[in-house]
């Protein structure tokens, strides 16, 4: 018996880059952009003797680490960490007795860039509210998220300023627990939270290897949703696939 749902975040429940377009109609550089900006116009002017040009190629290295741990290593390091990566290319490493200063330094400029991320809100997937408060009639839902640049406070700001937040009673972001999917830790960490076995749950994602090998992997079953991009349903592993998220309760009504 299905007792529990998860859901994917991006190109599940939310349109991953649909702030994109309402950026560029405010004349605002794409998020990539304004995030190398951002950090080369804090570094250069902090520390005038890097470049611009440096300053640029630090940031895109530390882009490249970071993807390396999260491909290779299922892990998605902040975006404190990914500056710390930065500045270690850079070499800006703390003076005796200015540590703090550093770390006040990243932090700060952390904060500028997390902010960056959250302040246009994302497009949602049609019938997100209705469907939500017919399944939370019925089941404990929850969240599995990657967090690659939006970190899972800014998510979970998201969802509340959309009006959904409280139908959730699990948040299992990467950042937060220390693993990313598709580890089964990270599954498991949601069965535990949500107080059923993994067979009793389903999750729902946009992804093969992510969010249905992941689940699968522990028992969980998993639902394959194409409703904003279909990543290749015709070879999937999914027990069955949503083209329309409204069409979710039905779904998994049968699996059941």
């Amino acid at each position: 018996m299905i007792a529990a749902v998860t859901f994917d975040f991006w190109d599940t429940l939310a349109i991953d880059d649909s702030d994109e377009p309402k950026r560029a109609a405010l004349n605002l550089p794409s998020k990539a952009e304004a995030r190398v900006q951002l950090f080369v116009n804090r570094v250069t002017a902090l520390h005038p003797h890097i470049s611009r040009e440096r300053a640029a190629e630090a940031y895109q290295r530390a882009n490249q680490r970071f993807r390396e741990d999260w491909h290779n290593n299922h892990r998605t390091p902040s975006v404190v960490t990914r500056l710390y990566y930065a500045y270690e290319y850079l070499g800006l490493e703390p003076a005796p007795g200015q540590y703090a200063r550093l770390v006040r330094e990243v932090d700060e400029l952390a904060r500028e860039i997390e902010a960056m991320e959250i302040r246009i809100q994302p497009d949602f997937v049609p019938g997100l509210h209705q469907t939500l408060q017919a399944l939370s009639q019925e089941y404990r839902l929850g969240i599995i998220s990657d967090t690659i640049h939006t970190h899972g406070r800014g998510l979970r700001y998201l969802l509340q300023r959309q009006g959904v937040l409280q139908y959730f009673s699990c948040f299992i972001f990467s950042d937060e627990v220390g693993a990313s999917k598709p580890s089964p830790e990270i599954f498991r960490r949601a069965a535990v939270s949500l107080g059923f076995n993994p067979w009793n749950i389903v999750h729902v994602g946009d992804r093969e290897e992510n969010d249905v090998v992941g689940p699968r992997s522990i028992g969980m079953r998993a639902i394959l949703f194409t409703g904003i991009v279909d990543r290749g349903s015709s070879r999937t592993r999914a027990h069955a696939v949503c083209r329309d998220f409204r069409q979710l309760p039905d779904i998994i009504r049968r699996l059941r």
